[in-house]
Parts: C-alpha cells; sequence; structure tokens
C-alpha cells in the first residue's frame, strides 16, 4: 500500500457502481432464490409471527405499486408515520416500484414536529397506524390537516388490505431511474429545524450492497433489522444490505429482550448498531442465558464508537466488530473497518473509506487539505451523496460545495494507510480559555474506568473560560463511583485543563432513536437547572434492561 502525502483518499474504483433501484434490487433477488424466505415479522415466538418469501414479497411490492398508483403519480412525495412494521417495508418496495418518492417520519413525533415535516415536504399522502403507544397519531394528523394544505390522502394500516385490494392489473407501472429520488430522510434536526435529505435509488442500493459486503456478508445468511425505518440506518444500512446479499431481513423493533429472543429463534448471522444498543444488549439479565452462536459479524456505528466498547461488544458477542462511519447526507456509511484489521484498528479508528467514496481532510478554516495524522474536517464526494435539501437551497450550498464535496462537519484525521479517526464535530469542540478540547478524548478514556457504563462529555458556558467541561455518567452496575475518583483516574490520562470540572450522574441518556446520545439536550438541561458545583455521589444505578 502507497503511504498517503496528504489526507486525502482518492476513490477505489475496484468495485463497480451497480446502475440499480430498490425495485431492481427485488427484483433480482426474487427472480435468483423465489422460494427463500425474504422478510420475517419479529414478535416473539407463538405470537403468529408473519413471513414472505422474495417472490410473495415481490408479488405483493407489485400489488401495492398499482394500489399507490390509483392514488398519486410517480415523482410524487408519500409519508409513512409508523414503527417497524412489515407493511412498512412492503409499502417502500412498492412505493420504490412506483416511482414514488417515501417520507418516513418518526411515530414518536408530536403534532408541532409532524406539521412542518408534512408541510416542507409536500407529501401527497401519508400511511400511518391509529395509535402508537398508547397516543393517538390519528388525532395528531386532524390537528396539522388545516396547516398541511397539499396532503390529500392518509391510509391506515389496520386497513391495508383493503387499500391493497384497491390495485388495478392493468396499472401500468413506470420506469424507474437510477438518479430518481428514493428516500427523503429528515436529519434529526440538532440545530435548527429538520431538513429533508434527498436520496437516490443509486446511493442507497450501493451503499447498503457495499457496507455489507465488507462486513462479510454471504448469500442467504439471517439478518435483524431493529434500527427505527425511518432513519437511514433501518431503511438502508440494514434495510438494503439484506436484499443485497439475497438474505433473510428479521424486523423488530428495538427491545433488548425481544432481539435477543429472536437471534437465538431466527438464527441470525448479522447485525449492525449504535453502541448503546449493544450496551443494552450486553446488560440484559438474559444475554448469559441466550444462544447466539449463529452470529457471525457485527456492524457498530451511527455514532462515535468508543474504543473500550468497540473491543468489549467483540469480546462479549465473540464474533468481529466492524466499526461503520457516516450520516444521512451520505446515504448511509462513509468508512468502515474491514473484519481482518489489527485490534487497534478495530477499536480505534473508522477504518478505510468504501469503494467508489472520496474522502479527503480539510482546515475548516482555509479548506487546504492537512498533512496525514492532522486534524480537520471530513468531506466526501461519490455516487452515494444526496441530491440536496429540498428546497432548500442555502442549507445545501453549506453542506454540498460546488465541486461536489458533502462537508460532514466532524473533525477527523487521516493516516497514511487511508485510516481515519474521529476528532470530534465542529459543534461539540469545546472552547476553554482559547484552547480546543474535543470531547471524545475524554469520554474514550472515562470508558476506560470498570464503573463507568456510558458517558457523554459537553462544554458548558462561562464567564471566565468562556466553556468549561462536564462530563454525565451512567455508572456500571456495582458500586458507584464519585466524581472526586473520575477526577484523580482523568488526571493520570489527561491534561489538567482538559478534565470535567462539573460531573453529573445519571440512570439513563436521552435518546434520539437511532441510538444518539442527545448532548444538547443534556447541555440545556444543566444550564437550566444551574447546576453551581460538582454533583454529589450518585445513587444505586438502574442497570438498562435490567
Amino acid at each position: 500500500m502507497v503511504a498517503l502525502t496528504q489526507s486525502y483518499w482518492p476513490a477505489d474504483d475496484s468495485e463497480p457502481i451497480v446502475e440499480s433501484t430498490v425495485g431492481d434490487v427485488l427484483r433480482a433477488a426474487a427472480a435468483a432464490v423465489p422460494d427463500r424466505v425474504a422478510l420475517v415479522e419479529g414478535r416473539r415466538a407463538g405470537t403468529g409471527r408473519r413471513s414472505w418469501t422474495y417472490a410473495a414479497l415481490l408479488d405483493q411490492a407489485d400489488g401495492v405499486a398499482r394500489a399507490l398508483l390509483g392514488r398519486f403519480a410517480p415523482g410524487e412525495r408519500v409519508a409513512v408515520w409508523a414503527p417497524n412494521i412489515p407493511e412498512w417495508q412492503l409499502l417502500r418496495y412498492g412505493a420504490a416500484l412506483a416511482g414514488l418518492t417515501l417520507v418516513p417520519i418518526n411515530p414518536a413525533y408530536r403534532p408541532a414536529e409532524l406539521g412542518p415535516v408534512l408541510e416542507q415536504s409536500g407529501a401527497a399522502g401519508i400511511f400511518l397506524l391509529s395509535e402508537y403507544r398508547r397516543v393517538s397519531l390519528a388525532e395528531g394528523l386532524d390537528a396539522v390537516l388545516p396547516q398541511v394544505l397539499r396532503l390529500r390522502e392518509r391510509i391506515f394500516f389496520e386497513t391495508w388490505p383493503d387499500f391493497c385490494a384497491t390495485a388495478s392489473p392493468t396499472e401500468r407501472l413506470p420506469q424507474v431511474a437510477p438518479a430518481d429520488p428514493a428516500l427523503l430522510l429528515y436529519t434529526s434536526g440538532t440545530t435548527g429545524s429538520p431538513k429533508g435529505a434527498l436520496l437516490r435509488h443509486r446511493g442507497i442500493t450501493n451503499n447498503g450492497r457495499l457496507l455489507a459486503q465488507r462486513l462479510g456478508a454471504e448469500d442467504g445468511q439471517t439478518w435483524i433489522n431493529f434500527l427505527p425505518l425511518f432513519n437511514v440506518g433501518g431503511s438502508v444500512i440494514s434495510g438494503l444490505a439484506a436484499p443485497a446479499h439475497r438474505a433473510t431481513e428479521v424486523l423488530a423493533n428495538f427491545d433488548p429482550g425481544l432481539v435477543l429472543h429472536l437471534i437465538e429463534t431466527e438464527r441470525v448471522n448479522m447485525m449492525v448498531g449504535p453502541p448503546t444498543m449493544f450496551i443494552a444488549l450486553m446488560e440484559d439479565r438474559n444475554f448469559a442465558r441466550c444462544d447466539l452462536a449463529s452470529l457471525r459479524a457485527i456492524g457498530a456505528g451511527a455514532t462515535v464508537v468508543p474504543a473500550d466498547v468497540a473491543r468489549r461488544i467483540a469480546a462479549t458477542f465473540g464474533v468481529p466488530c466492524s466499526i461503520l462511519y457516516g450520516q444521512t447526507e451520505a446515504s448511509g456509511i462513509i468508512t468502515q473497518t474491514w473484519l481482518d484489521d489489527t485490534e487497534a484498528d478495530q477499536a480505534e479508528t473508522i477504518g478505510q473509506p468504501l469503494p467508489q467514496v472520496e474522502v479527503k481532510i480539510i482546515d475548516p478554516g482555509t479548506g487546504a487539505i492537512v498533512p496525514p495524522g492532522t486534524p480537520g474536517e471530513l468531506c466526501a464526494r461519490g455516487y452515494q451523496v444526496m441530491a440536496g435539501y429540498l428546497d432548500l437551497p442555502e442549507a445545501t450550498a453549506k453542506t454540498l460545495d460546488a465541486e461536489g464535496w458533502l462537508h460532514t462537519g466532524d473533525i477527523c484525521s487521516m493516516d497514511r494507510r487511508g485510516y481515519c479517526r474521529v476528532e470530534g464535530r465542529r459543534a461539540d469542540v469545546i472552547i476553554r480559555g482559547g484552547q480546543n478540547i474535543y470531547p471524545r478524548e475524554i469520554e474514550q478514556v472515562l470508558y476506560t474506568h470498570p464503573a463507568v457504563a456510558e458517558v457523554a462529555v459537553v462544554g458548558i458556558p462561562q464567564a471566565k473560560y468562556g466553556e468549561v467541561v462536564a462530563a454525565f455518567i451512567r455508572p456500571a452496575p456495582g458500586p458507584a463511583p464519585s466524581g472526586k475518583e473520575l477526577r484523580a483516574f482523568c488526571r493520570e490520562h489527561l491534561a489538567a485543563y482538559k478534565i470535567p470540572r462539573h460531573w453529573v450522574f445519571v440512570d439513563a441518556f436521552p435518546m434520539t432513536p437511532s441510538g444518539k446520545i442527545q448532548k444538547a439536550v443534556l447541555r440545556e438541561t444543566f444550564i437550566r437547572q444551574q447546576i453551581p458545583r460538582l454533583a454529589p455521589d450518585p445513587p444505586a444505578p438502574t442497570p438498562v434492561g435490567g
């Protein structure tokens, strides 16, 4: 391997891009293995667990497409507001065959969040459950209808058979191109209002295929998909990795006990998720009793995976753990470690770029490519980069430059082999007395303390220094640590100015549906409560999943 002289990785074209659509992926699998199980409803045994072969899945998706075309025209956008249910996937395939763009929406959204997404997306229709977690989605939709002028159809999943019965066999399916939009995914909105990233068929189908390939996927394996389908993790990273390799997808909503049960009973081989979810699985009281021998590999991503957690995942599950890095605007994954990487590379890096992706690390101020090992903003360019934020040209221009580079906002470094490391988010950098502090460095240290289960480090405004460091700790089961103890531990590994001034102990973290800790919520809560001193020693924590 040629050693890089600058932090730039040219696109590896040894693996070609397949000019495909989501419908093409399903058709290819159904033609090759029509009788293989394609989709399994992830429920506990004895509760009527439904399944579909690839032939049946294509047949039903074809019917869904024809029913959709009786109500919508190719090119229109249709929203879906529901948790992970098989009908969601049938709708996704049907929309792809019909040339519609799907707009997934978090079922936990309340009317104040739902309305702006429906209005900004211009959705012509919406599919939804009437209720989710004892909250009426029907009433929530009614509340926003006056402000959503372009929405003309609403279909409840409880009436799914009736909707499918409206399919006309004479309805002609359109020609859908790989460059056509497939998904309009709304970002989590950590700064300002959520923005809809428009993703193309070519980008999501190839990204799902290539990340699975690096994960060691083989034909006909079984994947479990417990990531939300309204997120790029569920809809692309797991949702398209499986059919690209003619695999069986076990679709579930995340519950640690249920996921472990499904791994055992469905003999699951592959799974992808954020570190927080794997921590919850490992801490579940049934973990030690579950037969997980069928697992072959794990992909961990969606948020930064601390080195100690990466090592713990691989050791506890007893299979290789590939680290994935990316974002919604890149259709999923940008870089990924290889299964045969060294233990240090697996735990401490985010791997090399996937095929057909250019990556560079630039000085955020000048835009110049930095030398190897120097932190800067990671930028990516390739087939998978979004078309842009829908109807938001100014926001698009801030993220996609004129040369097609996606500016991720992540501070990373690249070594001479092309392996990258995440130093932190540009927005998360803490500036204390003029010195930059990267929270990830402090979090990595604290994750090595045996009494720490999870940690999040944020900057807190302070008059003298501008910002000071605060560490939020979820203790591991057993004797809880004190702030004094953790401060002394940090002093052994970090410069004095990096050591947290405030220590806050929590039983659980506020999380996004994709498994990311909501640091902004922690920061805002801390400021609102105006905690003036070190938190007292914590009470005994409640283990996740216990």
